[in-house]
């Protein structure tokens, strides 16, 4: 998971905004780091909780030893729920470890990571407060949840072969403010002397759009050219003699974020400048970090007839007609 890539954010953040005077021996201060997304639909609820580090020497080498951002034993840590002013029963988070993470998602320890989760459902009509309890303090943070949301546009089919710009249509979702947009094509290819046919994809990232409100309800839309689908699709695409090729379903995912989390964003983006402090934006009580709320919404589109002919007829990539 890259989750941990948020502490290199947070920590370059410190080092760009902090004082030209350093106390290399002041008193070592527990500093919490949280980086927690609410969303619907998911069977696990992950919280990473870690700690900021001090010490003698690299960085980059103290940040290889987990001892360095990992607490001691298990934090009390909960996310208590309120639906139309009622109470929800109080959910504990319990510690796991995953093993999967790889070399190089970041600079921090690998493959173990520590994380706090819960099993339990997500209600996308309740507010969510977050509670660290630690010997000397807690941290604590709240969240709404964003909310569901459908594409309305296309319809049954995806065209990309319109001369004229076409457009991905929803509405806001109630509590969402960013969305993402990105397009998965999928294809699959028969190589020569390869008896088994490989499944392939392309990946689209479409554009952003941010909603005026979080309200919901508000028409949005991304607009695209068929022609760049094809541009992009030929860039990606191996040059393999008599390869055999065939077009599978168009993939597109709207991802919305949370008013929190769209600011996080703006603010973490990296500057042009070189003499602009990077700010810093944290919703962490006594901590910081970023507790929000996210929503992925996939919608599979088969390629219109007119696509699927001029992907065939107009380029020579080994594409055929699907019987």
């Amino acid at each position: 998971m890259k989750k941990s890539l948020f502490l290199i954010i947070i920590l370059t953040s410190f080092l760009f905004s902090c004082s030209t005077e350093v106390d290399n021996y002041a008193d070592y201060k527990d500093i919490t780091i949280v980086y927690g997304m609410l969303e619907t639909g998911v069977d696990t609820t992950f919280v990473k909780i870690t700690k900021a580090f001090l010490g003698p020497g690299n960085a980059l080498l103290i940040a290889q030893n987990p001892d360095s951002s990992n607490y001691p034993g298990k934090l009390n840590v909960t996310l208590s729920g309120k639906k139309n002013g009622i109470d929800l029963p109080v959910i504990t988070l319990d510690t796991v470890t995953i093993h999967t993470k790889l070399a190089g998602d970041s600079i921090f320890y690998f493959p173990n990571q520590l994380l706090y989760y819960t099993r339990s459902a997500i209600d996308a009509a309740a507010t969510y407060i977050l509670k660290i309890e630690k010997p000397t303090e807690t941290v604590s943070s709240t969240s709404k949840v964003v909310q569901s949301f459908v594409i309305s546009q296309p319809t049954n089919r995806i065209n990309f072969a319109s001369s004229v710009p076409t457009q991905i249509k929803w509405n806001s979702a109630v509590n969402g403010r960013r969305y993402e947009v990105v397009l998965r094509f999928n294809y699959k290819e028969l190589q020569p002397g390869n008896p088994d046919t490989l499944d392939k994809y392309m990946i689209w990232n479409m554009g952003m759009i941010k909603s005026n409100t979080n309200t919901g309800g508000e028409a949005l839309e991304v607009s695209y050219l068929g022609d760049d689908f094809y541009t992009r699709l030929g860039q990606e695409l191996e040059n393999i003699l008599n390869v055999k090729r065939w077009a599978g379903k168009a993939e597109v995912t709207i991802s919305c974020g949370a008013d929190e989390l769209s600011t996080f964003i703006d603010v973490s983006e990296p500057s042009n400048s070189i003499v602009q402090e990077i700010p810093n934006f944290s919703n962490i009580e006594n901590g910081y970090g970023i507790f929000s709320s996210r929503l992925n919404y996939t919608r599979q589109y088969p390629l219109t007839v007119q696509s699927e002919l001029k992907l065939v007829e107009n380029y020579d990539w080994g594409f055929a007609l699907n019987r």
